[in-house]
């Protein structure tokens, strides 16, 4: 097989593990609910499966064998419907954040580099065991206890009060958050995000680690230098690990990650906008002004437009 063959087979490859990706991220958000849904179980399960044909045929081992692995759990929620807790969500996700961190690798000018890639493969396999062991026990009857929720904080200071379905009504933004990053990268879109975020704060007002995470996420989203693309899977995964871990009461763990902290402090464009180039052709100058702002945003600037012209009349 020539070079350009080969490129263009991985292309379609990496292009259709996106989707796959996309559809194991929409189950496992809320996988309590998703095992429930025998048809997006199949889904979810066809897509694992996928993923691991493709990279089986072009010869990428630790794809395959991570794959594999989320394929075999996912089977066990295919052929036992089972009532599923927040750890087994939260072990399922960790499976899949190992993916996709091979998949985004295979992006990148280097591809997977093999030695890189088989550590990751063994640090994510005591995840799997943990994940099977955990389905099978619940299968059978038995009632494995997750990470148990702290009555205390350290000192004997009383935890911090958040609603019992916390971890669910945060996945239930996220979801919504999910979709507003896959549209187009617009100040209103913006805008939503922020709220969604106020929304998430509210949610668990006496915990300051999540305070701070959640304000941490509401900065880089305002700043225009962050793509939507580079946010999302930082943002949507580190909210939904610490919505678990406050759930369960070890809010002492929740910590926004460097790569999170960097976000949030990304110096912002000149006036803390996007910039934009404009013609002075009035048409395509007001083409791309109206392109660039929301309707909110245009009549400021309508106003502000009408003010300067009036003092220099």
């Amino acid at each position: 097989m020539d070079g350009g063959n080969q490129q263009r087979i991985l292309g379609y490859f990496i292009e259709e593990a996106k989707e796959h990706l996309d559809t194991l991220e929409q189950g496992l958000l809320n996988v309590q609910e998703t095992a429930q849904d025998p048809e997006m179980v199949n889904e979810m399960f066809r897509a694992a499966h996928s993923v691991k044909g493709g990279a089986a045929m072009l010869g990428f081992s630790s794809l395959q064998k991570i794959a594999h692995r989320l394929e075999d759990c996912l089977k066990i929620l295919k052929e036992n419907p089972v009532k599923l807790d927040r750890h087994v969500e939260s072990l399922f996700l960790q499976g899949y954040d190992t993916l996709k961190d091979l998949i985004e690798q295979l992006q990148g000018p280097y591809g997977i580099r093999d030695e890189e890639a088989d550590k990751m493969v063994q640090a994510a396999e005591p995840t799997f065991k943990e994940l099977q062991m955990y389905l099978e026990r619940l299968i059978g009857g038995e009632s494995p206890t997750a990470a148990p929720a702290k009555a205390e904080k350290a000192g004997g200071k009383a935890a911090a009060q958040v609603p019992e379905n916390f971890s669910a009504q945060v996945t239930g933004i996220l979801k919504q958050m999910l979709q507003l990053f896959k549209q187009s990268e617009t100040a209103a879109h913006r805008q939503k995000l922020q709220e969604h975020c106020h929304k998430l704060a509210k949610l668990a007002q006496t915990v300051e680690p999540w305070q701070v995470l959640v304000k941490n996420a509401s900065d880089a989203i305002a700043n225009s230098q962050n793509s939507f693309h580079t946010l999302a899977p930082v943002i949507i995964k580190e909210l939904k690990q610490a919505s678990d871990q406050v759930q369960q009461g070890n809010e002492n763990a929740v910590k926004a990650s460097p790569a999170l902290q960097k976000l949030a402090k990304a110096t912002p464009s000149k006036g803390g906008g996007k910039e934009i180039t404009i013609t002075v052709e009035p048409k395509a100058a007001a083409k791309a002004i109206v392109k660039a702002f929301d309707k909110r945003q245009l009549t400021q600037l309508t106003k502000l437009l009408v003010q300067a012209t009036r003092a220099s009349s």
